[in-house]
């Protein structure tokens, strides 16, 4: 987060005032930036994570320790993220807010005779059963209070064929469906579940899995996007997701909220809204 959108997300309203947040996959990326901003609308935030070093740095350096907390986490050890939400709880008093972020790519492989089984399962170990164990444990701790915001983060590989892996593009669609289902049962507590699904932007897993850094990446994918003139942050997805933890979404659940520019409607063989040139 650049100082410019510090100061925007400080003067503004603090709209998660008093509540607590705890977000895995917390240390880099969509999770850190999400992080801050959550910080920055008056939440304390809790860092699960399997990056020690930029996890505790995060937390020690930029959002303050009397703001943050970091755990080390690997969301597919049920007993780790039972203990991260523990923590929470137990730092904080309660759990407003569980972001499901944590998600890994496998190899770049486009024919399917040439994936791995174990390349295919440890994605959805990580991007799906990491997923279901986030919202169990964070349930566990928001049903007796019968309120709470339970949020996933997905992708354009989650409605979109072609996108990327055969794992990742499964293990997203599952999320979607998880969301959905979870959102069925925990509504009767009052805990709302949507997830995010954002087009392609500069992360660590999008840049490692294209090999693009940079302006390179994004150059490439915004030649590919429909919205045209602006280029997707991880700050966009980090207000999505402040929307989405926010009282604002109160009546919002089961909800997969596309961040992409109006990509996955759109069909770039079709020319009818084409523009002379001028």
């Amino acid at each position: 987060m650049t100082s410019s959108e510090v100061i925007s997300a400080a003067t503004g309203p603090r709209r998660l005032e008093g509540k607590v947040a705890l977000i895995t996959g917390g240390a880099s990326g969509i999770g850190e930036c999400t992080a801050k901003l959550f910080v920055h609308h008056g939440a304390k935030v809790v860092i699960a994570d399997v990056q020690d070093d930029l996890g505790h740095a995060l937390c020690n350096t930029i959002l303050g320790p009397t703001n943050s907390l970091y755990v080390h986490c690997d969301v597919t050890d049920e007993s780790q993220v039972q203990a991260a939400v523990v923590a929470a709880v137990k730092t904080f008093g309660k759990l407003d807010i569980m972001m499901n972020n944590a998600g890994i790519a496998d190899p770049s492989k486009p024919r399917i005779i040439d994936n791995e089984k174990h390349d295919f399962d440890r994605v959805l170990s990580v991007n799906v059963t990491g997923v279901f164990l986030g919202i169990k444990h964070a349930a566990q701790a928001m049903i007796p209070a019968k309120t709470g915001s339970i949020l996933s983060t997905a992708s354009v590989a989650s409605y979109v064929g072609g996108s990327a892996s055969h794992a990742y593009t499964c293990s997203k669609h599952a999320v979607v469906g998880l969301t959905k289902n979870a959102a069925v049962e925990l509504g009767q507590f009052g805990i709302r579940v949507n997830c995010l699904s954002p087009y392609a932007l500069v992360t660590p897993l999008a840049t490692k899995f294209t090999r693009l850094e940079g302006e390179e990446f994004e150059m490439a994918m915004n030649s590919m996007a429909n919205l045209k003139g602006v280029t997707l942050k991880a700050q966009d997805v980090a207000n999505a997701a402040l929307f989405l933890a926010s009282d604002e979404s109160r009546y919002v659940s089961g909800h997969n909220l596309l961040i992409d520019g109006g990509f996955g409607i759109v069909n770039p063989n079709i020319k009818i809204f084409q523009y002379p040139e001028n």
